[in-house]
Order: structure tokens, then C-alpha cells, then sequence
């Protein structure tokens, strides 16, 4: 089985609770799969780096209710364990209402798309649930007592009492939860030394942490004393479900076997969904990471470039810096090399990026904006229409993406990609994205699972572009 990690709301522990299991799992040197609700990047670096393995991410609006069970069942079916965690509170979602376009399957509809709820039930798995109970003491029962009976098609398995204080308010807890006969499988006192560090996006990447290791330690001895692994582990072991998993993803037939792609992999950029590489991989590609921050120049050899979204603000200076890459990249979309990037990277091709303390900082200078730090938080789901066949997706086509940022674009574009639409806003449609030469460049983040002909269409260009090369 897999227990699905959910809070009540946001900032209740869930991540922690999420992380202490998996540092746990891991001091018994165990195969472990884990997954992540939504369209983060960061948590699952998290994952990535206890287990060793990727955390892919369930989100049905970037891909489809389908491909979500196909990759759950396709990964954890070779597990020992599996792990999900959920995003914002177990029921926070977007209203079906706001989704015309997208299929939603009967069994869930009465529940917000794309909740933690939502994938509980598409899944058929329980909820383990974190309550932050620092202020609380007999109002637990009846939080309890709400989520679990809101949706009763949702099945619990239990809940993890988070941020207690004392001996006296574990009892009040206790006392007041043994109404609702619901197991208490893990109580966690409040721990300082464990926070994990963020900034103006989210938690801090692991990269950036210091004395990760020791803090993954203190996790699991966090998850050794304070959970109930008798009962824990049965409800975490894959093979004791007995369940038929959905069919593997289908298998993506090799356009190609000598197409370099270089991928910006760096503190700057780090971003990426890994069914986006991997579906790149299948179609042939040979993947070349390379550090926009510290190589002198591009990998050798390449016929395309892939720019991920991350914290480029953070390290303008270095980048900045870095003159010989920059060059090298202007140079070669301006060439032709075919070139995919995302939010960090759009910011990257732009002529400057101005940080939060006003600071300007020379980028690539391939789009005729400058990428300015903004108070503001650009942050939701989009239905985006392309508007052009120059790119990598066909005129009309429609997609579902992502943004996250904080930056904001001085300047206009003249070939913009698509027609943005909000699904949380009456707003009218913007016209958003960059496209110029062979270069596709958003603040959407996409999955390629959600949307196939990307990669297929990026290797086609960068086929044209090698054949081009040659012959000139």
C-alpha cells in the first residue's frame, strides 16, 4: 500500500512528517518511491535526496487522471516502499467548475481537482493526516471528526499530532481524539533544530543547504521515536497491497541516437520534471548537463539547449560573470540551435536581470526585456493556447502549465506563444511567451506527459538543425 502524507492546511508539517518517514526508511537501506501531489519542484528534491531515486509528481492538470495512475502504478510497483505527499490542505484544490476542458472521472467529482483528496481517491489510497496542534487541545475531535467525515469516499489511516508541547497537551489530544476512534500514529513534539530553510519561493533547494546530511539525520531519529512503526510499516509496504497496477506509461518509439541536448543543471537552474528528461531519453536523445554558472562554454558537440526554471535571481551575479557562456548561448540561438526554456531560463535569455535590492545584472540578451524583481507573487494553473506553429506546439493546441514567480517583464513581446488563461480568474486572456529563431521561451512550466508532441517536436527541430550544420 502507500499512505498519502496530507495536512489540514498549509504549514501544518507535512513535508517534515514526509521527510522523517523517508530518512527512516532509508537508515534500513530500502528501496523507497516517492511522489509528490501537485506541480512542485522542491520537495521532491527533498525525496530525491533520502531515497536516491526520483519523486514524480501526480498532477492531473499538467497530465491527466490517467497518466497519474499509470505512474503511480508504474514506479511503485517495484518498491519496497512508497510514500506520497500531498499539497496545501487535504481538500485545497481547484473547483471542477473552473475546468470545462479538462475529463474528470465520476468517482471524483464532488471533489476539488487536483487535491490531495482528489488523488487519495483516484488511487484508492488513505490519508495518513498532520494536524498542527499548537494551538488546539480538545478542538482536534472536531477537526478530525470533519475531515474525515467531509468526503466519506476519502479513507483515513490516521493522524500524526505535530508541534506538541508538553505532556499535559499530548493527554488533552489523546483524551479528546479517543471520540473519534481514529489511530494516533505519530506525535511529534516541537522541534526547532529541524526547520529546513526557504526564501520567496519556497524551501531552499538541497543543493543550498547546509549539513544536509545531519539534518537527515535528526529526521529519522525524529521518525524512530515519534511514530508508530508497527503499524506504519504495513500501511508504507507496496507489496502487502495486493493491488493490480494501471499499465506502464506507454513506450515512446526513438526518433534519433546522435542528438545532444545540453541541459542547464546548476544552483540556477534545477527545475525539471524528471518524466520531462526522460521522455527526451526515450526519444533518442543523449542528455549533456552543463553549468551555466561555472563551464566557459557550451558542451560540445550539441544540436539543442534546455533551460529549466530555478533561482537565476538569486545567482545573477555568477551568471552575470560568467561572459564566455553567455556569449556562447546568444550565439548559438542565433544560429538556430533549437531551445526550450522555462521561467529561470526565459530570465536568463533576457537582456538583465534586476534583483530584489535593485542591482542589474547582464544576461544572455536574446529577448529585448529585462526580468525585474517584483513584491508580487505570479502563482497558479494556466490554460494556455498556442498561437503560432513556428514553435514546438501547433497553433491551437491547448495546454495546461504552471507559473511561479517573482519576477516581472519590462518589455513586450513581439511573437508571443500563447493565450493565457487563468482558470482562478474572470481575467480576459494575456499573451504570453517569447518565440524568435528556434526558441520557445515562457514563464509556463509544462509536463511533457501532459503533452508529448513537445519533445517530439524539439528533437525534430534539432534533427533539421544537425542536417543543417552539416551540409553548411
Amino acid at each position: 500500500m502507500t499512505l498519502i502524507i496530507a495536512g489540514d492546511r498549509s504549514g501544518t508539517g507535512k513535508t517534515t512528517v514526509t521527510l522523517a518517514l523517508l530518512a527512516s526508511l532509508r537508515q534500513k537501506s530500502q528501496r523507497i518511491q516517492t511522489f509528490k501531489v501537485g506541480p512542485d519542484f522542491i520537495d521532491p528534491m527533498f525525496h530525491r535526496e533520502i531515497t536516491g531515486y526520483p519523486c514524480y509528481n501526480l498532477d492531473p492538470i499538467l497530465t491527466s487522471e490517467t497518466y497519474v495512475k499509470n505512474c503511480y502504478g508504474k514506479y511503485s510497483q517495484n518498491a519496497e516502499f512508497s510514500v506520497i505527499e500531498g499539497v496545501m490542505g487535504l481538500f485545497d484544490g481547484i473547483p471542477n467548475s473552473y475546468l470545462p476542458s479538462i475529463n474528470i472521472s465520476s468517482t471524483c467529482a464532488t471533489l476539488n481537482f487536483a487535491s490531495t483528496a482528489h488523488i487519495a481517491q483516484l488511487l484508492e489510497l488513505p490519508i495518513l493526516l498532520v494536524i498542527d496542534c499548537s494551538r488546539l487541545s480538545g478542538s482536534i475531535a472536531a477537526i478530525v471528526h470533519g475531515y474525515r467525515t467531509f468526503a466519506p469516499q476519502v479513507k483515513f489511516a490516521g493522524v500524526v499530532l505535530n508541534r506538541v508541547a508538553s505532556d499535559r497537551h499530548e493527554e488533552l489530544l489523546k483524551e479528546a481524539l479517543q471520540k473519534i476512534n481514529l489511530p494516533i500514529l505519530g506525535i511529534i513534539r516541537r522541534q526547532q533544530s529541524i526547520t529546513i530553510p526557504d526564501r520567496h519561493l519556497g524551501l531552499i533547494p538541497t543543493d543550498e543547504v547546509s549539513n544536509l546530511p545531519s539534518r537527515f539525520d535528526q529526521l529519522a531519529h525524529l521518525a524512530n521515536t515519534c511514530f508508530d512503526w508497527e503499524k506504519l510499516t504495513p500501511l508504507l509496504t507496496v507489496a502487502s497491497s495486493g493491488r493490480t497496477f494501471s499499465p506502464p506509461l506507454s513506450s515512446i518509439p526513438k526518433l534519433t541516437a546522435n542528438i545532444r541536448i545540453g541541459i542547464a543543471q546548476d544552483q540556477a537552474f534545477s527545475f525539471y520534471y524528471p518524466e520531462n528528461l526522460t521522455q527526451l531519453q526515450q526519444l533518442g536523445a543523449e542528455l549533456v548537463p552543463w553549468s551555466p554558472l561555472a563551464d566557459d562554454g557550451l558542451p560540445e558537440n550539441i544540436q539543442g539547449l534546455y533551460f529549466a526554471g530555478g533561482f537565476p535571481e538569486v545567482f545573477a551575479a555568477g551568471l552575470s560573470e560568467n561572459e564566455a557562456a553567455r556569449k556562447a548561448v546568444n550565439q548559438a540561438i542565433r544560429l538556430g540551435m533549437p531551445t526550450y526554456a522555462e521561467c529561470g531560463g526565459l530570465m536568463y535569455l533576457s537582456q538583465a536581470i534586476i534583483d530584489f535590492e535593485n542591482n542589474s545584472y547582464p544576461m544572455v540578451d536574446i529577448l529585448p526585456t529585462n526580468a525585474i524583481m517584483a513584491d508580487k507573487l505570479t502563482l497558479g494553473y494556466r490554460q494556455a493556447t498556442s498561437i503560432s506553429d513556428r514553435g514546438f506546439i501547433n497553433k491551437g493546441a491547448i495546454v495546461q502549465g504552471h507559473e511561479f514567480h517573482r519576477s516581472q517583464l519590462t518589455g513586450q513581446s513581439h511573437a508571443p506563444l500563447f493565450s493565457l488563461k487563468s482558470y482562478s480568474s474572470q481575467q480576459q486572456p494575456i499573451l504570453e511567451g517569447w518565440q524568435s529563431w528556434q526558441l520557445h521561451a515562457s514563464y509556463l512550466h509544462l509536463h511533457f506527459a501532459g503533452f508529448p508532441t513537445i519533445p517530439q517536436r524539439l528533437l525534430h527541430k534539432c534533427i533539421a538543425f544537425c542536417k543543417k550544420d552539416q551540409l553548411s
